[in-house]
């Protein structure tokens, strides 16, 4: 990962490589990958007195979990942020650790850009009947805009309810709608822009995030919200000390050997039917069963022996990640909430999807949480750094004025640059996937059993879903064991 601009006051790098790289150890389980789903289900297995190992090919753990230090010795967490009012495994988790959580700050007014008009507003809580938390009585555009935009929002929602969040190749017209983009869908029903910013929305930074409307099925849109649904608030709390100290937390309490700069290279079946693992650092791992908990698109990169069954290959082959760039610029104080803003913006900007106050209760520091989604950020990761700041700090004065061109400290991450997530925040399927190859989501191959965030079927791309995943992995291979 590349953190540009400026110098970490802190990494939270811990060495957990083991001692020698020509090891061969034989356990209960290997688990390739140290991201939060990968350590929970690992957690859990030597819960159930299984033995395991952890491979990581990064030489941190956490994943898309990671934090670094700024002013005020507070933490950022340069991946996901926040834990919603119905992710509870996530909630339990953080009181678990001792991690106290506050509230996110949304009191005050949003800010939204919409072709050159910037309007201030209060935000409304519910979102199903608003215009991404804005009345539409709020919005500058003409009565047949508002009209056209509810209406088509309201049409996506009905269709949400009829998908099945964990089988959807089985829903009502699924071929159909799983062989339709969203933007052919959403121009199907209306040729109102704003109407279409709605599910640009979604696709870019609503949780699923980081692709177009083109890129994907209406089938696949409608299964993330259905799984993941914005009304319940998926980002009400953030926690003292970044999410990112998690990783951390969750090693201490693994017994087996957590091997860093270790990439799994080949997972190969035994005639006796255990399993060896290669790994880049030299080391062999014999076991019984395997637990992979990394994101589609990286599977791929595993030579398996024999080879997956083709559904499987053909689902990883089609699960590409989001493009991401997050920023986070620092201020000595959260100054927008002296003026009665909260620091949440979106719109038609150049360059920002979206921006949201990371600042703590007190808000010293103050901190903007800024989001370059989809083919933005596949642009924007064309341009020199100087150039990018620039284009970055332009949209934040443009929403919140000169003084956010001014920030004490700076962030910028290009998730897609990231060698072992290559994208953010999570994968999505092409057309038609998920009805040809969607029953091999999250069926295990033999003993390999699969983990990571985008393999649980509520919450997916969150930390609540990796935290999912990783227990329903273990509960798996016990059963398998057993």
């Amino acid at each position: 990962m590349q953190v540009t601009q400026r110098s970490a006051l802190g990494s939270d790098k811990d060495d957990f490589t083991g001692s020698s790289i020509d090891s061969k150890s034989k356990v209960d389980v290997v688990v390739i990958g140290a991201g939060i789903s990968g350590l929970i289900a690992a957690r859990d297995l030597e819960k159930q007195n299984r033995s395991t190992t952890v491979l990581e090919a990064q030489e941190r753990i956490g994943g898309r979990c990671h934090r670094m230090q700024t002013i005020n010795n507070w933490w950022l967490d340069l991946g996901g942020q926040w834990m919603g009012q119905t992710h509870h495994l996530f909630k339990a988790l953080a009181g678990e650790l001792g991690i106290k959580t506050f509230d996110s700050y949304f009191d005050g007014k949003t800010v939204l850009i919409w072709n050159g008009i910037r309007v201030a507003v209060p935000m409304v809580a519910d979102w199903d009947t608003t215009f991404l938390g804005i009345a539409y009585s709020d919005l500058p555009v003409s009565i047949k805009e508002k009209e056209a935009a509810q209406k088509l929002h309201r049409e996506f929602l009905q269709l949400v309810q009829t998908v099945d969040a964990q089988q959807p190749w089985l829903s009502p017209n699924a071929r159909a709608l799983d062989t339709q983009t969203i933007e052919t869908w959403m121009r199907s029903c209306t040729d109102c822009e704003l109407a279409h910013y709605i599910l640009k929305w979604y696709t870019r930074v609503g949780g699923s995030g980081g692709y177009e409307p083109g890129d994907t099925s209406i089938l696949h849109l409608a299964q993330t919200q259905k799984a993941s649904p914005q009304s319940e608030t998926p980002e009400k709390w953030m926690l003292y000390g970044a999410v990112g100290q998690i990783a951390d937390l969750l090693a201490q309490q693994i017994k087996g050997e957590i091997r860093t700069n270790a990439a799994a290279q080949a997972v190969i079946k035994q005639s006796d039917g255990n399993y060896l693992v290669k790994a880049a650092d030299g080391s062999c791992h014999s076991c019984s069963a395997v637990v992979i908990a990394i994101p589609p698109a990286l599977r791929s990169r595993i030579v398996f022996e024999p080879g997956l069954p083709a559904q499987v290959s053909g689902l990883q082959q089609r699960s590409p990640m989001g493009s991401m760039f997050k920023v986070l610029t620092v201020y000595p104080t959260a100054w927008w909430r002296e003026q009665g803003l909260n620091g949440y913006a979106q719109g038609t900007l150049p360059t920002i999807e979206m921006t949201a106050d990371s600042s703590p209760p007190s808000g010293k520091p103050g901190i903007l949480a800024s989001f370059i989604a989809a083919d933005k950020a596949v642009q924007l990761g064309l341009k020199d750094p100087v150039t990018r700041k620039q284009l970055i700090l332009n949209d934040l004065a443009t929403i919140w004025g000169p003084e956010a061109a001014k920030p004490v400290d700076y962030f910028e991450i290009n998730w897609g640059e990231e060698s072992w997530s290559t994208g953010a925040f999570t994968s999505f399927t092409t057309p038609g996937t998920w009805t040809s190859f969607g029953p091999a989501w999250r069926n295990s191959v033999g003993r390999i059993v699969w983990a990571g965030t985008e393999s649980s079927a509520r919450w997916a791309g969150y930390y609540e879903g990796a935290i999912q995943a990783g227990l329903d992995a273990s509960t798996t291979v016990q059963s398998l064991l057993s």
